[in-house]
């Protein structure tokens, strides 16, 4: 469990990082001189999505044990997800980053040349669906991979304070991601992941990632539901 806190917490720094880097304005200089990237595109592109999956993958090995369910195909085809979901997110992270920066710099006045209308496309929908399909991926491999390597430890009242505090930090990342902007297709994504999460608590019982995830997106939905209401 301890190793399951560290690994969530790193997605909780992460998470905090990423809106960091965002609103403030000292990341809005360029990398180079020949003005390529703002270091805000590049921590979004490179470093904060890199130290995420590094530690989605970890959490991943830690979830896993020797059992005979690790030789099961329904190991593989969960493994093959995961992998795919993460080329899936760093593909979108690079198309998305790249494009949002064009699109900031040189559309908002120009947004009917072709140019723009392809650098808009990939930057508000392009990215986004491979972003989500990735997203999908990823952590529900992570939820039935918590089904088919049930925790064998006990989880403990400082446990659940514990995962709850990092579910935190993940619902707040919902939050400003759907209370505050048009809702689209990130809504059905995440009620989605909210239903398996808590579908999964029900039928299997108290396991790590279903009452982290459980908490972390019925939070983020229901603090998004109110922001909405009260725009």
């Amino acid at each position: 469990m301890r190793r399951i806190h560290t690994l969530l917490a790193v997605q909780s720094v992460v998470a905090t990082l990423v809106s960091i880097n965002r609103l403030g304005k000292w990341t809005l200089g360029y990398v180079l001189p020949n003005e390529f990237l703002r270091w805000v595109d590049f921590h979004n592109m490179l470093t904060l999505p890199l130290i995420s999956l590094v530690a989605f993958y970890l959490l991943k090995k830690t979830i896993e044990y020797d059992s005979p369910a690790r030789e099961g195909r329904t190991h593989i085809a969960l493994n093959l997800i995961f992998i795919v979901g993460l080329y899936l997110l760093g593909a979108s992270y690079g198309d998305h980053e790249v494009t949002n920066y064009l699109h900031v710099r040189f559309c908002l006045d120009d947004p009917a040349s072709a140019l723009c209308r392809i650098v808009i496309f990939n930057d508000d929908e392009f990215s986004h669906w491979v972003f989500f399909t990735g997203f999908v991926m990823v952590n529900a491999a992570i939820l039935f991979l918590q089904n088919l390597f049930p925790n064998r430890v006990h989880i403990s009242t400082t446990d659940m304070m514990l995962l709850a505090l990092n579910a935190f930090f993940l619902g707040a990342a919902v939050l400003a991601n759907l209370g505050f902007e048009q809702i689209g297709l990130d809504l059905y994504v995440v009620a989605a992941l909210a239903i398996i999460s808590a579908f999964l608590l029900w039928r299997r019982g108290r396991q790590p990632m279903f009452i982290y995830y459980t908490i972390a997106y019925w939070l983020g939905l229901a603090g998004s539901l109110v922001a909405q209401v009260l725009r």
